[in-house]
């Protein structure tokens, strides 16, 4: 099949069942996939104009609902989390297509930038699984706790059959919302955050976002997860919030400059069908994986989580080095 606007030619089911495998990985983690698809644009369907990028963020608007109707339905949105994330992203994508077109028309220097702070991410959460942070270990030795308790449980009320590890009621209940902290509660345990670092947080990731043109759900689920010490299972949702609004902020800005006179110099107007067909694809799997993530102890999902962040971060520090 081609596709007239990337000049891709492929068989129609490969985008949506690399999509649908890549997101089902990633979706219990909270990142949508999209950085993992970006070079398989590129690398195997050769498509490497700049509309590459809108391309890539209308798999983010196709693909993410699957996995919030997931969230959503079985309580594990941290709602406050969510519309922090939110608030700060929306402007910061806006000012990073800005900075973007005056300041970086180069942005090399600024991957490396980028790749070194994921580096320090992936660290703090391999420091985490490793047990080299003590005081993490620590705080998650509850959640780990509870969950093994469970998984036995039902276990034993199933016969040995396979069985959730969170219960019904393993839901976020918000406790208290400031513009200093945030509370909230989940299966029994009270988590808070600072209102102010999360928005700070966000806005950067907007800021990257409309620089690069990704989401920014793999920044904020680390963040969140290994400096803010937050569960990841609350986090997930929250994280492929934040990269839907960014995205669909994204494909706005690259229809705006379709407009323009930058259009004429270079092919910015996405291929829709082509982000579609990956977004159908994503739409089942980032439901498959908000669906799988209650059944997955959370050092598993950080580990997922952990392998995404050092990819990202050393496929960013590679291409200021060799590309």
């Amino acid at each position: 099949m081609h596709f007239p606007v990337s000049g891709v030619d492929v068989l129609p089911f490969i985008p949506p069942l690399v999509a649908f495998l890549v997101s089902s990985l990633t979706a219990s983690a909270g990142v949508s996939g999209a950085f993992l698809l970006l070079p398989f644009q590129v690398s195997a369907l050769h498509y490497t104009s700049p509309s590459v990028s809108p391309t890539n963020l209308i798999y983010n608007i196709v693909a993410i609902p699957g996995g919030l109707y997931r969230y959503i339905k079985e309580g594990r949105m941290a709602w406050p989390l969510t519309w922090a994330v939110v608030i700060g992203t929306l402007p910061g994508v806006f000012i990073g297509a800005w900075v973007r077109i005056l300041y970086l028309p180069d942005p090399k220097a600024f991957k490396v930038f980028m790749g070194l702070v994921l580096l320090y991410l992936g660290y703090r959460m391999l420091s985490e699984l490793m047990g080299w942070n003590k005081k993490v270990v620590e705080q998650n030795k509850v959640m780990q706790k509870k969950f093994a308790q469970q998984v036995a449980k039902m276990k034993e009320e199933n016969s040995g059959r396979l069985a959730s590890g969170l219960p019904a009621e393993a839901v976020v209940k918000t406790k208290s919302i400031s513009w200093k902290k945030i509370e909230y509660e989940f299966w029994g345990e009270t988590y808070s955050f600072s209102a102010m670092a999360i928005l700070s947080l966000s806005l950067v990731v907007g800021l990257i976002g409309g620089i690069y043109g990704i989401g920014g759900g793999a920044i904020i689920s680390p963040f969140c997860v290994a400096v803010l010490g937050l569960p990841v299972y609350t986090v997930a949702g929250a994280a492929l919030a934040g990269t839907f609004i960014t995205s669909i902020a994204g494909v706005t800005y690259y229809h705006i400059l379709a407009t323009t006179s930058i259009a004429n110099q270079t092919a910015v107007t996405p291929d829709w069908l082509l982000g579609v067909l990956f977004g159908v694809g994503g739409l089942l799997g980032t439901y498959v994986g908000a669906r799988i993530q209650k059944f997955l102890p959370d050092k598993i999902i950080k580990i997922i989580l952990t392998f995404l962040i050092l990819f990202l971060a050393l496929s960013y520090i590679g291409q200021y080095f060799f590309s």
